[in-house]
């Protein structure tokens, strides 16, 4: 008996804040039953990303198709990393739920998230050795007051039981916004601005990278080749959101 009473103290807590301060949608902050989900007509727009996909990036494909297949995008270039995952593509309808967390001060949604990416890259998940988020330069980091990717990775450390190294790697220089670049233009602008500030963190380990979009892979692929340089045995990217054309 003794032993349920902090179980309905919490329980009445929890009904009693949420009386007063009641639970939001993570996308456009209607009302929901319960912290960190989405309301219906917000969840039916976010296409969530499932198998049949490429192995190598996590593209998805259109229609069946055989196992372990890749993409004629990862046979012509091989990406740096060898695995990417995410949870749902990014496009119209799914992309307040990033600007939500990068730009709208949301960052409680972080741990919420989190979940998404474990089920997301489950595989990933369990078989890395260290967690490294994709890190802002200090001036936007300034302005920003917060690393969205940072916090996602703390939240899946936490959830997964996993180390975060959350200043392994830094970016050395600041670089214009990739949001209106194309894809040779991305390469260039985030060439060999990375480094690896701590390489014991990563020597010898397999690093999951995390990030909230990947959209070319540009800076998914410059930071996992800073870190395959520094020593790390393997890199696998996990990001809330792919900007995907069927492949």
């Amino acid at each position: 008996m003794l032993s349920t009473a902090p179980q309905v103290v919490r329980s009445a807590a929890r009904l009693l804040l949420d009386s007063l301060l009641p639970p939001q949608c993570l996308a456009c902050n209607a009302v929901v039953a319960a912290p960190g989900s989405l309301c219906a007509d917000c969840f039916g727009r976010v296409d969530f990303i499932a198998p049949p996909l490429c192995e190598r990036c996590g593209t998805p494909f259109e229609g069946a198709v055989i196992d372990d297949l890749v993409c004629g995008a990862c046979l012509k270039d091989p990406p740096a990393f060898s695995r990417a995952r995410a949870a749902f593509v990014y496009a119209e309808d799914s992309r307040a739920l990033v600007l939500k967390l990068k730009h709208g001060d949301r960052t409680d949604a972080a741990v919420h998230l989190a979940r998404w990416l474990q089920r997301a890259g489950a595989e990933l998940v369990a078989s890395c050795d260290v967690m490294v988020p994709v890190p802002l330069h200090r001036w936007r980091l300034l302005m920003r007051t917060y690393n969205q990717a940072a916090l996602l990775a703390n939240a899946l450390g936490r959830l997964a039981g996993k180390p975060v190294a959350p200043d392994a790697l830094v970016r050395t220089r600041s670089t214009p916004s990739q949001g209106k670049l194309h894809r040779n233009e991305r390469q260039r602008n985030v060439a060999r601005a990375f480094a690896v500030k701590s390489p014991n963190a990563i020597a010898g380990r397999r690093v999951l990278l995390i990030d909230d979009v990947l959209t070319s892979g540009a800076t998914a692929n410059a930071c996992s080749r800073a870190l395959l340089e520094a020593g790390a045995r393997e890199v696998d990217v996990l990001v809330l959101a792919r900007v995907a054309k069927p492949a």
